[in-house]
């Protein structure tokens, strides 16, 4: 083999890992669109009850926001963002759903070492992040989204969620609707 054959090999092998590590840009941007129905989809949440999203997010506004792991600094800053301005937030009738790949056990820690007002699900089958086409990092975790629903429809999307500013950031798109 040539060097230009090798280096040519190496970069379309590089090119496949990448893509397979990070998603394919239509995993990227996600797989729900502005308009679509919230899934319907169950999972676990930190207290161990079965949680349908369909069912639960059918009225008012909920968001659903994926994070990569609990007690991490990031996913700590943006679960504490939602705690923070979760007052401001029932004032506008969301209810919050945080999701991870995290036990229920890891979630239930979470809640209470961070003092979370809302449900944790656990997503350890990752039946939600599918049905929300959120992609993986390092087959690992999710990728950090927000999908704010209205009537059980989405009305905004965020694919590269804040950490700090989440809680900001939703309120912001509830003050221009």
């Amino acid at each position: 083999m040539t060097m230009k054959t090798v280096l040519l090999l190496f970069l379309s092998l590089g090119g496949l890992i990448g893509t397979l590590l990070a998603g394919s840009a239509e995993e990227t941007n996600g797989k729900l669109k502005l308009g679509d129905p919230i899934p319907a989809v169950t999972s676990t949440d930190q207290n161990g009850k079965a949680i349908n999203l369909a069912e639960a997010c059918k009225t008012g506004y909920a968001l659903v926001y994926f994070y990569p792991k609990a007690m991490s600094p990031g996913c700590t800053a943006q679960a504490c963002s939602l705690r923070d301005a979760y007052a401001a937030l029932q004032e506008k009738g969301v209810k919050v759903f945080g999701v991870s790949l995290d036990p229920v056990e890891t979630q239930k820690e979470f809640e209470q070492k961070e003092h979370l007002p809302f449900e944790l699900l656990s997503d350890t089958g990752r039946q939600v992040t599918s049905a929300f086409g959120v992609p993986l990092i390092k087959n690992a975790f999710t990728a950090r989204q927000a999908y704010l629903f209205k009537e059980g429809k989405l009305v905004w999307l965020d694919t590269k969620a804040s950490t700090d500013k989440q809680a900001q950031d939703v309120l912001a798109v509830l003050a221009s609707r």
